[in-house]
């Protein structure tokens, strides 16, 4: 699907605040209909472009206090597979696959005792992955890609 203006807005401001801006609030700032908006994000879900809203969680506020990345090394083609069967492990939260390299897999995961975070790391090596290295995280952030939001961001800036 080819992303004209409207589609990059509308992109722009769900990953700012999906859950709390109305449809008739970002036509306002986009400068089109709320229908159109509706039409623009049924559109961008049925491309798949959308995969699902998600909430950002504090893991130390909600008493999971120990957030954890996983560094592990999977074979090229048992990789998808793997970070398939990882989504089973209770506790992991996230799994990204590295194209290439030997580190071809990130696992992040929550738990609340060193047990835990022990348990999990066995239960990945068991699966066949090769956990090389494991790091406690501190916070997290993330923000809207601004490509797809640059009118807006630029007449917010304006302002």
């Amino acid at each position: 699907m080819d992303l004209d203006e409207t589609n990059k807005a509308v992109l722009y401001l769900l990953q700012r605040d999906a859950r709390r801006l109305t449809t008739k609030e970002m036509a306002e700032k986009i400068g089109v209909s709320p229908s159109t908006v509706r039409n623009r994000i049924e559109q961008l879900e049925a491309e798949g472009i959308i995969r699902g809203y998600h909430p950002i969680v504090d893991y130390d506020k909600a008493g999971l206090q120990l957030h954890v990345l996983f560094i592990c090394t999977a074979p090229n083609p048992e990789r998808e597979q793997l970070a398939k069967a990882a989504r089973e492990v209770s506790g992991v939260v996230t799994i990204q696959e590295v194209l290439n390299g030997q580190q071809n897999i990130q696992i992040e995961a929550v738990g609340t005792e060193t047990d835990d975070i022990a348990r999990i790391s066995d239960e990945l090596s068991d699966l066949g992955l090769e956990v090389i290295n494991s790091k406690i995280l501190k916070s997290f952030h993330k923000q809207p890609f601004d490509h797809f939001g640059q009118q807006i961001v630029a007449d917010e800036t304006d302002e």
